[in-house]
């Protein structure tokens, strides 16, 4: 072990980037590889977190609008789940079965959301949405299933965006449609009829580097007659979403209940856990299949994800969320447009997305991202972005006011 070590006057995120390559495939893998996917400001190794804020390794302050990628709702190191998951782990943690945790959390989540019967609990939102799927052909007894096409719901070989190390097979029964578009999800249903088990849907379209749509509700409406029709189970992927948008489920204000919902991410503030929850047409089927792990029945995040989802109803989190992205929104539209360069935010306010009008290549959003990170703010060049609760006006105010001189930056640059 010796001579991959960097010269000490290098930053110590550049050192560790160095010793990661001898060590890590790639360095760093999956979404959060910092190489020549980010902008070269992002850093790659983070040493803590508090409230709305992150440092790296090198002891830069960043205001965090990625929030880990969603996990963070609250605030990193909210006091209230904190405070709930130490008085669970001073009890135990891991143990040789579950704690009654699991069955509390349960009761609190099918209390929340109207559809929902039970609770099945993993570690990941790749658990939640293989679960989902993997329930749904249990209970129907078919094998296929329809996704919108690129849509994300997961890193595993059904959906993994990088095929490498995928045999085709493992796709076969995999059915394909566009989203918000109706005929094109009537057409892979015709053509898929009496085979399908299952029909995901993100709540609304929010795949990496193209702006996000807002769900149609005459779409939703049709894909819940369809599913319906098929005997099929409707599955909503509430991962990045759980929690921001609506407690009751995404869709309950247009009137459209899924069948099943796969959540993670947010549901426990940053605590690993991911639940599946469904309704009673599908229980027997979900009793039936066999999935599990030697940590999903930890009870320290099953204590963090009920102090959360309470949090959550006492603050109205998504109206919380919703005022905080509305700031956001019209303060950095308005800052774009008067620099001369207009960029919109698209998707809910909660989860915005940044893309400039005019850049096909996303060079501006790049230079743009890059020069806000060396101002202190955690900006994306490509995927949506997430609001917390602890990002207050004043938390956003100041973002706002870091970013001014992003815009600067970027109009000397006559991209």
């Amino acid at each position: 072990m010796t001579g991959f070590l960097r010269p000490e006057s290098l930053p110590l995120d550049q050192q560790l980037r160095t010793r990661a390559q001898q060590v890590l495939p790639g360095g760093v893998y999956g979404h959060m590889k910092a190489d020549h996917t980010l902008p070269p400001s992002w850093p790659q190794f983070w040493e803590r977190s508090q409230g709305p804020y992150g440092w790296d390794v090198d002891g830069n302050r960043y205001i965090d609008l990625m929030c880990a990628w969603g996990p963070m709702v609250l605030g990193y190191q909210d006091p209230v789940v904190e405070a709930a998951a130490a008085e669970q782990a001073a009890r135990g943690d891991t143990i040789s079965g579950p704690s009654a945790r699991m069955v509390e959390f349960a009761e609190l989540l099918t209390s929340v959301i109207p559809f929902a019967d039970w609770a099945m609990f993993g570690k990941n939102g790749n658990d939640a949405t293989s679960t989902a799927i993997r329930v749904a052909r249990s209970a129907t007894g078919k094998a296929k299933f329809l996704k919108a096409t690129p849509a994300y719901h997961g890193a595993n070989d059904w959906f993994t965006p990088n095929t490498t190390g995928v045999p085709a097979g493992e796709r076969a029964n995999i059915g394909y449609f566009a989203y918000n578009d109706v005929a094109s999800l009537e057409a892979s249903v015709a053509q898929h009829d009496g085979e399908i088990a299952a029909i995901i849907l993100a709540p609304f379209q929010h795949d990496s580097l193209v702006p996000q749509q807002l769900v149609d509700p005459a779409f939703a409406r049709r894909a819940r007659e369809l599913a319906t029709a098929q005997g099929a189970a409707l599955i909503i992927d509430e991962v990045r979403s759980g929690l921001r948008l609506d407690l009751r489920g995404a869709w309950e204000s247009i009137g459209v209940r899924p069948d099943l919902t796969a959540y993670s991410k947010a549901i426990a503030n940053g605590h690993p856990i991911a639940a599946v929850v469904g309704n009673d047409s599908l229980r027997e089927g979900a009793s039936k299949i066999f999935v599990t792990g030697s940590f999903w029945y930890s009870a320290v995040p099953m204590a963090a994800g009920i102090a959360t989802v309470k949090r959550a109803l006492e603050l109205d989190l998504p109206t919380v969320l919703k005022a905080s992205g509305e700031r956001f929104k019209q303060g950095i539209e308005a800052q774009g447009a008067a620099a001369g360069l207009p960029l919109s935010i698209t998707g809910p306010v909660q989860m915005p997305h940044l893309s400039f009008a005019d850049d096909p290549e996303l060079k501006k959003v790049f230079a743009f991202t890059d020069a806000a990170v060396r101002r202190g703010v955690l900006l994306h060049p490509w995927h949506n972005m997430f609001l917390a609760a602890a990002h207050t006006d004043e938390v956003v105010d100041e973002a706002l006011a870091r970013i001014e001189g992003a815009f600067e930056e970027l109009a000397g640059l006559g991209l």
